[in-house]
C-alpha cells in the first residue's frame, strides 16, 4: 500500500501533509493557520453526507476514465486510481467512515485514496470541484432512493387493492363534512385512498426524469478547464445528457425540492388514511379492529389499545413538510451557483426519504392485518342516507332536481317529527308533499340497491368498483421505468 500523505492546508505555515488518520483538507494553501474549532464543528458535514460515499466513489471512477480519455491520466494511472477506489469502497463498506475526522465525504474518499495509491490520487481532482461532485452524488443517490420509495408506495397500493377486493360486499356510510352522507362500499373507501398513491408514483417518476442531467464536469462555477467528453461521462453514470450550464447546475436544487414535495404528498396521503382509520377503529365507531401487533398499550390504563401506528403516520407527515419548507426557505435568497447554505439540503432530503421508508411498511402492515367489522358498518346505516335516492326518484318522475331537493327536505322533517325512518313516513303525509313520493319511497329497496344506482365511472356500484380495482392493479404493478434504473 502506498502511503505518501496528501496535501493539506496544514496546521502551520508550510505544513504540506497530514498525519495518518488525521483530517484531510482539499484547501488551505492561502491560509496561515488551521480553522477555528467552532468553525470546524459548524462546517463539518461528514456525519450527514457520509452516506453518499458509494456515489462519490462511483463518480470518481467515471471521472478517472474521463481524465484518461482527455489525456490527463495515463492508462496505468487511471487503472491505479480505479483499483484504489475499489479498495476505498471496501474500506468504507467495513466502516472506515465511522468517527473519521474529515470535513465531508469527498475529503474522506480522497484521503483514503491517497492512502491506497499515493500521490497519483492528487490528479483525480483535476478539472472538477466539490461543487459539481456533490450535486452529482446527490442525484445518483436520489435516483436509487426514489426507486425504493416507489416500491413501498406500490406495495401499499396493492395492499389497499387486495383488502378492497375482499371487502366489496361490505356497505357502510360514506361521509362528507364528518357527517353520514350516502351508503358506499367498504372497497370504495379503501380505493379512495389508493388513487392518491397511484398519483404519488407518477410524481416520483416525474422527479426522476429531472435527474437525467449530469452535473459532473461543470467545475466550481465556469465549467471544467479540461477537455472532458461530458456526453460520454454522463452516459457512463447513467444520465441521459450533461447539464447545459455550469453556474446553474452547481446551485440547482430544484430536484431536491421536487423530491421533498412528492414525499410530503406521500406523507399527507398516509396521514389522511391513518386519520380516517383511527376514527373507524374507535370504540364509538368500531368499523375496523386493528391487530394487536399494530397497537400499543397505556402505561396506566390496562384496557387501552392505541392506534399509534396511524397517529405516528400523521406526525411524520408534518415532519416531511418541515423538511420541504426548510429547503424552500434556504433556496429563496440564494444567487446562481453554489453557496455553502446548500450543504444543509442533504439532511432534509435524507430525513424525508428515511421517514417515508419508515412509515410506509408500518401502515401497510396495519392494513394487511386489520379486521373490518361488517356488523358495525351495517348498524351505522341510517335511512336518512337514502334522501338523495328519493330526490333522484322524483327526478325520474319529471320533477326538477332543485325542486325535488326541497321536497325531500320537507319529507325528512316529517320523518324527524314523527320519529320514524324516512321510508316509514305515512303515505298520506308523503303524498301531501308531492303525489309521487309514496311510490318513490316504496321503490327504494335495499342498501345494496342504493349503492348499485351509483354505476357511473368512478362510482360505488360493484361494477364501478371492479373497474377501479382493475385500473389500480395495473397502476401498482407497473415497474419503475427502465430509464431510471441505475
Amino acid at each position: 500500500m502506498a502511503s505518501p500523505a496528501p496535501p493539506s492546508g496544514g496546521d502551520t505555515p508550510g505544513d504540506s501533509g497530514t498525519r495518518p488518520g488525521s483530517a484531510h483538507q482539499m484547501w488551505g494553501g492561502r491560509f496561515q493557520g488551521a480553522p477555528a474549532e467552532a468553525l470546524e464543528r459548524l462546517n463539518c458535514s461528514l456525519p450527514v453526507d457520509q452516506r453518499l460515499w458509494r456515489q462519490d466513489v462511483q463518480a470518481a471512477e467515471a471521472w478517472a476514465g474521463a481524465l484518461r480519455r482527455a489525456g490527463i491520466l495515463t492508462d496505468l494511472e487511471a487503472a491505479d486510481l480505479r483499483r484504489g477506489l475499489g479498495q476505498v469502497a471496501e474500506r468504507l463498506t467495513n466502516g472506515a467512515a465511522d468517527h473519521a475526522p474529515d470535513e465531508d465525504v469527498h475529503s474522506l474518499v480522497e484521503r483514503l485514496l491517497y492512502e491506497e495509491v499515493g500521490t497519483v490520487a492528487g490528479k483525480l481532482n483535476t478539472g472538477r470541484s466539490r461543487n459539481d461532485q456533490v450535486v452529482t452524488d446527490l442525484r445518483l443517490w436520489l435516483r436509487d432512493a426514489l426507486a425504493a420509495v416507489d416500491a413501498e408506495v406500490a406495495a401499499l397500493g396493492r395492499t389497499l387493492g387486495g383488502r378492497a377486493a375482499e371487502g366489496i360486499d361490505l356497505i357502510l356510510p360514506g361521509y362528507t363534512h364528518g357527517q353520514r352522507a350516502q351508503p358506499v362500499r367498504w372497497a370504495y373507501v379503501l380505493l379512495a385512498h389508493a388513487w392518491p398513491l397511484a398519483r404519488d408514483r407518477e410524481r416520483l417518476v416525474a422527479v426522476a426524469t429531472h435527474l437525467e442531467e449530469c452535473p459532473l464536469g461543470s467545475g466550481a462555477v465556469a465549467g471544467s478547464g479540461v477537455a472532458i467528453d461530458r456526453d460520454a461521462l454522463a452516459a457512463e453514470l447513467g444520465f441521459r445528457r450533461p447539464s447545459p450550464n455550469a453556474l446553474d447546475v452547481t446551485g440547482d436544487r430544484d430536484f431536491v425540492v421536487e423530491a421533498l414535495a412528492a414525499l410530503a404528498l406521500v406523507g399527507a396521503h398516509l396521514s389522511r388514511l391513518g386519520g380516517e382509520l383511527m376514527v373507524y377503529a374507535s370504540s364509538e365507531v368500531g368499523f375496523v379492529r386493528l391487530a394487536d401487533a399494530y397497537c400499543t398499550g397505556s402505561s396506566l390504563l390496562p384496557q387501552k389499545r392505541n392506534p399509534d401506528v396511524f397517529e405516528l403516520a400523521r406526525a411524520k407527515a408534518g415532519r416531511i413538510l418541515g423538511d420541504l419548507t426548510a429547503m424552500l426557505a434556504t433556496l429563496r435568497g440564494l444567487p446562481a451557483g453554489y453557496s455553502k447554505d446548500l450543504q444543509e439540503d442533504k439532511g432534509w432530503l435524507f430525513d424525508a426519504v428515511d421517514t417515508v421508508l419508515l412509515t410506509l411498511p408500518a401502515v401497510r402492515g396495519a392494513l394487511e392485518t386489520l379486521t373490518p367489522r361488517g356488523d358495525r358498518m351495517e348498524a351505522a346505516l341510517d335511512d336518512g342516507l337514502l334522501a338523495t335516492d328519493v330526490a333522484d326518484g322524483l327526478v325520474r318522475q319529471g320533477v326538477p332536481f332543485r325542486e325535488a331537493h326541497g321536497l325531500v327536505g320537507r319529507l325528512v322533517r316529517e320523518a324527524e317529527r314523527d320519529g320514524v325512518v324516512l321510508p316509514a313516513v305515512a303515505a298520506a303525509r308523503a303524498a301531501a308533499i308531492h303525489p309521487a313520493l309514496p311510490a318513490v319511497l316504496a321503490e327504494l329497496g335495499t342498501w345494496e340497491d342504493s349503492v348499485e344506482r351509483r354505476g357511473t365511472m368512478g362510482g360505488s356500484s360493484r361494477a364501478a368498483v371492479a373497474r377501479q380495482l382493475e385500473a389500480l392493479a395495473r397502476a401498482f404493478a407497473a415497474p419503475w421505468p427502465r430509464s431510471h434504473v441505475p
